[in-house]
């Protein structure tokens, strides 16, 4: 009994690794790609991150683990419209072959002046381009798994359709006139624009710009004047300044949106569906009444 026990083990330790080679390395430039990537996937890929759960792809410094991981990777799933600005570099530092997807392809993008709002999966009418721009990466990297690949992303874009409607539902709730909420960063614009809430930020698209006290004076004037009920932090972003406005306007915080990032697998945002379900939520609370 004993010995058949060790042939059985040793059989298990030979055959595994041979699986996890036959997986399609990717790369995912940051934790909701990540989630987008192995949703489609499955088990038929192996899926690193180069910013993981709360981090801030804006202003990430690249290490060289993410030379590594670029180095042995097929494919590297990128979002694009500026997000990524470090990127480039990484790529050519780490050589290797790898196809390089940008998730938003075939999405137009919002700008505020010059600048591409890259937050593009804020919608979720979006995230299904994304879905479907990764879907056929990994299709066109291994025609071997395209079944597979086909069927998982028909049953995520399936579950997108559901998640869509529940936002639409949320929002439909709360009353026009409380549709307005302040949040750290202008990283809502495509929620705003798909479902109808406005969001008015003190600091631009990128978490690096900083808010000048004139900018800061003049978004205090607008919460009293329009009488904007509610403030939101941001899981990425220094909590003072929102406290600020709150403080000074009567403005309740209404809790915490993810916008840039996931969360850890025990937070309350671990995948992308979460996170949408998580800020509706939030912002349905704080606006209603």
């Amino acid at each position: 009994m004993r010995r058949f026990w060790l042939i059985s083990l040793m059989l298990a330790t030979a055959i595994l690794p041979a699986c996890a080679q036959d997986r399609l390395n990717v790369v995912a430039s940051f934790s909701i790609l990540g989630d987008f990537v192995r949703n489609v996937g499955g088990d038929r890929v192996s899926v690193a991150e180069l910013v993981g759960p709360d981090g801030d792809a804006h202003v990430y410094a690249p290490t060289p683990a993410d030379a590594k991981k670029i180095a042995d990777a097929k494919l590297v799933v990128v979002n694009g419209f500026g997000l990524e600005g470090w990127l480039p570099r990484l790529v050519q530092s780490a050589g290797g072959k790898a196809v390089i997807v940008t998730a938003t392809s075939g999405i137009a993008p919002l700008r505020l002046g010059s600048d591409a709002d890259p937050h593009a999966w804020q919608s979720v009418i979006n995230a299904k381009l994304y879905v479907a721009n990764i879907r056929d990466a990994l299709v066109a990297a291994e025609p071997a798994d395209a079944e597979a690949f086909r069927a998982n992303a028909g049953a995520y874009l399936t579950k997108l359709d559901t998640l869509d409607r529940e936002v639409r539902e949320a929002v439909a709730q709360i009353p026009d006139a409380r549709r307005k909420v302040i949040s750290t960063h202008r990283a809502f614009g495509y929620f705003a624009a798909a479902y109808g809430v406005e969001f008015i930020a003190p600091l631009g698209v990128s978490t690096e710009s900083e808010a000048s006290a004139r900018d800061i004076a003049g978004i205090i004037t607008q919460v009293k004047t329009a009488k904007i009920p509610a403030v939101f932090l941001e899981n990425i972003s220094d909590p003072r300044l929102i406290r600020q406005i709150a403080a000074e306007t009567g403005a309740k915080v209404g809790g915490t949106l993810y916008s840039d990032s996931l969360t850890p697998e025990k937070g309350a945002a671990p995948t992308y569906i979460d996170m949408v379900r998580h800020n509706i939520k939030a912002l349905a609370s704080a606006l209603a009444n």
